[in-house]
């Protein structure tokens, strides 16, 4: 008809891709890893090489309790862990907690938040274990508790030394109630037995390292190492400035912090933990040992 020549041509003009044309490909998930200390894409494969520490800022990234004894220990493959067949239970019925412990072993791999066994460090034998904070925030409950306190107990048998990582913000497990607080005790009983054996406790404080856990086996070191950074003390910096109504000083609670403060005896690197640790054993060794070694 007459009027469609005078209608107006289209603006737009859609284009069909041709059949051809190469489809847009995800990176798989976990190839790269973003830095939380200075913000640097890192190659996730090489920031294991480095122990997972920043090659560039030094962010120590936390780390579960396998990868820490792999990481130490002369020969993980021969580690065995102590005390497997505790398990947990529900004491108190407290909703939930089953499905808890379920998700916390299945995100883990751990049936615990605590492994412990016997191994070597530098060829010299101790008990050596870690808190996993991924376990329900590395929080103590009964099981968590009798393990440590039978991991000192066997070094004592064996006239070892102790090598523990801690890693827990969540203190003692409310699931549990006072049995969950009665480890703080056990566990502190514990190592007080082990000192009076005249035997060496070397504790590492990693981030964070936070309530019953630290007001009790943590803390009562012959020598408290940390690593750079690690959150640190009994309860977090909020609730102590809602508590006291005063500004913290910068860095309060960090290993620094407790550093300067003589709280710990030193802070490590975690790509220099091993030969530190290491030497430590061999410098508090018998004199019988020490000349075997050499």
């Amino acid at each position: 008809m007459l009027k469609d020549l005078f209608r107006g041509k289209p603006r737009y003009v859609t284009v069909k891709p041709p059949a051809t044309m190469p489809v847009k490909r995800e990176a798989p998930d976990g190839l790269w890893t973003k830095c939380s200390g200075c913000g640097a894409i890192l190659y996730s494969k090489e920031l294991v090489k480095h122990f997972r520490v920043c090659p560039r800022c030094g962010y120590h990234f936390r780390i579960g309790a396998w990868e820490r004894l792999r990481q130490v220990l002369d020969a993980p493959e021969q580690f065995v862990p102590f005390d497997r067949d505790i398990r947990s239970v529900n004491p108190l019925g407290f909703p939930g907690y089953e499905e808890k412990l379920t998700r916390s072993r299945q995100a883990t791999g751990l049936d615990e938040a605590a492994v412990l066994g016997q191994g070597t460090i530098g060829e010299w034998p101790a008990v050596v274990g870690a808190i996993d904070f991924g376990f329900m925030g590395g929080s103590m409950g009964s099981v968590v508790g009798e393990r440590i306190a039978r991991g000192f107990e066997r070094a004592v048998q064996l006239g070892l030394p102790v090598v523990l990582f801690s890693a827990g913000g969540g203190g003692a497990r409310m699931h549990e109630g006072i049995l969950s607080l009665m480890q703080m005790v056990k566990t502190s009983q514990a190592v007080a037995q082990h000192s009076e054996a005249g035997l060496l406790y070397i504790s590492v404080l990693t981030d964070p390292t936070m309530g019953g856990i630290y007001a009790s086996f943590a803390s009562l070191a012959d020598i408290i190492v940390a690593e750079p950074g690690a959150l640190i003390g009994f309860a977090g910096p909020r609730v102590v400035e809602e508590t006291i109504r005063q500004k913290l000083p910068p860095g309060f609670q960090s290993s620094e912090f407790a550093l300067r403060n003589g709280m710990i005896d030193m802070i490590v690197d975690r790509r220099q933990m091993k030969p530190t640790l290491a030497r430590l054993l061999a410098l508090h060794a018998p004199r019988k040992e020490r000349r075997h070694a050499q």
